[in-house]
């Protein structure tokens, strides 16, 4: 892990890519610049660990590259992948004095993260990150019910179709929009990683995305990115009503 202060060279909040979706989306001028002074960046290597279960985090902050998985340890030494981290994702919670889940980097990764008092301090005295903060800690509870959907009754067709529509949305979201055909989406995680999150075996997630793209749904693009061609198909594959 490297440690980056902010200052010359460095993203200033309002020009970072994440600041339509991130904690600070909703941030008046004297917060950004508060933010701006305490802010330092940390980036991880694929594998390396940025959290651990039972840890007191001294730092919180904000996923401004790649992709993290968190996970937990059943009891018998089996993992279980229970979620993904992507751009703009929050990492850390307020207020709490350990981590219950495993954090872990399955791409490099760059976070934007605050001393955990000082963030805490700013949260005290800014509503509107407070309240934005809430609304993506919903945003998260919504996205694990889908996610509990997701393996317990999807298809594995279903489910490779849902994990490209998710980074899609959510690609699409860091400007403001919706996904659209045409629309390049940035796959990152491996095909073990893949497999790991919905279930699967990698032999089945290469056999599901063959099958979306000879089905004319997206195309294989260049730095592992697909690009979606048909947007109503790709959610009926999905199991969404159109």
């Amino acid at each position: 892990m490297t440690l980056t202060a902010a200052g010359p060279g460095q993203i200033r909040c309002r020009d970072c890519t994440i600041r339509l979706r991130a904690v600070c989306a909703h941030a008046d001028m004297l917060a950004l610049t508060e933010l701006e002074r305490i802010k330092r960046y940390r980036s991880y290597t694929p594998g390396q660990v940025i959290a651990s279960t039972g840890e007191e985090p001294s730092v919180v902050g904000s996923l401004v590259e790649g992709v993290a998985h968190i996970s937990t340890l059943l009891p018998d030494g089996r993992r279980q992948m229970v979620g993904l981290l992507l751009p703009s994702d929050f990492v850390g919670r307020p207020g709490r004095s350990r981590i219950d889940y495993d954090i872990v980097a399955a791409t490099p990764v760059t976070i934007c993260t605050f001393r955990k008092p000082d963030f805490e301090r700013l949260l005290a005295s800014n509503p509107a990150i407070e309240r934005r903060l809430l609304d993506m800690t919903l945003d998260e509870l919504d996205a694990a019910r889908d996610w509990m959907t997701l393996l317990g009754r999807k298809s594995a067709r279903e489910r490779v179709a849902s994990l490209v529509l998710m980074i899609a949305r959510r690609d699409a979201a860091l400007n403001g929009e919706e996904p659209t055909e045409g629309q390049h989406v940035p796959l990152r995680l491996t095909r073990q990683a893949i497999a790991d999150y919905l279930g699967l075996t990698i032999e089945t997630v290469s056999r599901q995305f063959s099958a979306l793209a000879r089905d004319a749904l997206v195309a294989h693009g260049s730095q592992r990115t697909l690009e979606i061609l048909d947007l109503s198909g790709l959610m009926t594959a999905a199991g969404e009503a159109v």
